[in-house]
């Protein structure tokens, strides 16, 4: 058997075993299996020491795709080592898969001369490390690993769910099973340890992975970032739908400012640009959130470094920003789909057409109205001008933010309420000038905050802490815009970015 027969054989498994699982067994489990050209590419990342031996840790292994691509690059490049292996599958189904894959590796490490040990663990990897973890501070001899890499679960973790429990030993707070493994990962490597991964993109900013981006930064620093432009290539057989990140990391030893590489490709195997840039550049370290900010051109550099140069935040301008009031299964028995007496007009994602909203439109399943009584009171907004914002826009949609002006005269009601998939750009609950509204939509419908945008957000959620950190032009600067605009609410995309550049 040969390295190439190896990789070849486990992708055959890993289709036929892709096609045949359950659908919401694998929702279940958020099961998606690497094919051989993506596992190859994340096994080229890690450093091989020139010499000893090498513990390496595969937490979510599958069918073993990964570790199957390492083994066969050690072999290829480092036949000298001394190799062990531990991975993990929880997955009853997929063990004997995963034991005919390392069966594999150590044949192919057999006839090349290369020692090799396989541990197979078929517990929780997230509960086996929170106990090992808790084992260090009664000095027992530490699980650590040299190289961690995973492509770990994708799914949603619940506020009860025992995965939160376990993250609590590393004080990391997590919304999504992937962040769990990469946190645990991090605990279990050496001091010199390395990571490498590929994970959706969304952990790179917002509030929900805060705790998570602190934990890592503080452990870590990345030596490579890959994005792939096509999601359908990548993984085309298990229709993914996540933005990915491929990424290689490694221990933080000190505070020196190391590069990355940052790279793309149209497909896993056809790299389409390189650059080295700055870890400062992506990560700041004078921003307390941490984002991660990914340029993959240096046009697009030369245009967060301008931007940032801007003087005015939105707290500067005075404005605020909030998502709508209106969580709608909670206040179900007061909305209505039908106007009657005692309503107030309920706006919708759905109502945002052409930079302004048409409502009630034609949404049939979707309330329009909702009852103005004791209960619901807190949710209005008086009826004067707003910015709206979509909190998740399609991947169809050519722009990350779409933002439409919400004009007094859009509704018949006093009072307005919004939906809480909106965020809502307003002045202490009041409305903003007509101009400055104008203006202040131009700018974040433009391309300019597109491309800035896209360089942090890894998915089509834009969150308010998205919207507080983008910069904005000067408050004048805004009514001009939006004078020039005037009352029109569809303006194209080329009248839009010239009257930017124009205007700020």
């Amino acid at each position: 058997m040969s390295a190439s027969d190896l990789i070849r054989a486990v992708d055959e498994r890993r289709r036929v075993i892709s096609n045949r699982l359950d659908a919401t067994e694998r929702a279940l489990l958020g099961q998606f299996f690497t094919p051989s050209p993506v596992a190859q590419f994340i096994a080229s990342l890690p450093t091989l020491p020139p010499s000893g031996r090498v513990r390496i840790l595969d937490p979510g292994a599958g069918i073993g795709s990964l570790t199957a691509a390492l083994v066969c690059r050690i072999i290829s490049e480092r036949p000298d080592l001394e190799v062990a292996i531990t991975a993990f599958e929880i997955d009853e189904s997929l063990r004997p898969e995963l034991e005919m894959t390392l069966n594999g590796c150590y044949q192919l490490a057999k006839i090349a001369g290369c020692r090799l040990s396989v541990r197979l663990i078929g517990e929780d990897f997230l509960e086996w490390t929170a106990t090992v973890v808790s084992s260090y501070t009664y000095s027992l001899p530490k699980e650590q690993f040299d190289i961690v890499i995973l492509n770990p679960p994708y799914r949603k973790v619940s506020v009860t769910a025992s995965e939160r429990l376990a993250l609590r030993q590393i004080n990391v707070e997590i919304t999504n099973l992937y962040v769990a493994f990469l946190a645990m990962s991090v605990a279990l490597l050496d001091e010199a340890g390395q990571l490498a991964a590929i994970t959706p993109r969304s952990f790179t900013n917002g509030p929900y992975f805060r705790s998570f981006r602190r934990y890592f930064f503080d452990n870590m620093r990345f030596d490579h970032l890959h994005l792939y432009e096509s999601r359908s290539k990548t993984f085309a057989e298990d229709a993914v739908l996540q933005e990915n990140v491929i990424f290689g990391a490694h221990r933080r030893r000190n505070d020196v400012d190391s590069h990355v590489t940052i790279s793309t490709s149209k497909s896993p195997s056809e790299i389409t640009n390189i650059r080295k840039v700055l870890h400062s550049d992506i990560v700041s370290p004078d921003d307390p959130e941490q984002f991660v900010h990914i340029t993959t051109d240096e046009a697009d550099a030369e245009l967060g470094r301008l931007l940032v140069t801007l003087p005015t935040r939105l707290s500067n301008l005075g404005f605020e920003v909030s998502t709508g009031r209106v969580v709608d299964f909670r206040a179900k028995e007061h909305l209505r789909y039908q106007s009657q007496p005692g309503t107030i007009s309920l706006i919708y994602p759905g109502h945002l057409r052409d930079g302004g909203i048409a409502w009630p439109g034609n949404l049939r399943k979707k309330p329009s109205w909702i009852m103005d009584c004791k209960a619901t009171a807190s949710l209005f907004l008086p009826t004067e001008t707003y910015v709206v914002v979509k909190r998740f826009t399609a991947k169809e949609e050519r722009r990350r933010v779409v933002a439409s002006v919400f004009d007094p005269s859009d509704i018949p009601s006093k009072l307005v309420a919004f939906e809480n998939h909106l965020n809502v750009f307003h002045v202490k609950g009041h409305g903003l000038s007509p101009d400055i509204a104008r203006g202040l939509a131009a700018w974040l419908n433009s391309t300019v905050i597109d491309r800035y945008l896209r360089c942090f957000n890894g998915h089509t959620q834009i969150n308010a802490t998205d919207l507080r950190r983008l910069p904005f032009p000067a408050s004048k600067e805004l009514q001009c815009l939006g004078a020039t605009l005037g009352a029109a609410k569809c303006a194209d995309q080329d009248k839009i970015d010239g009257l930017v550049t124009m205007h700020v």
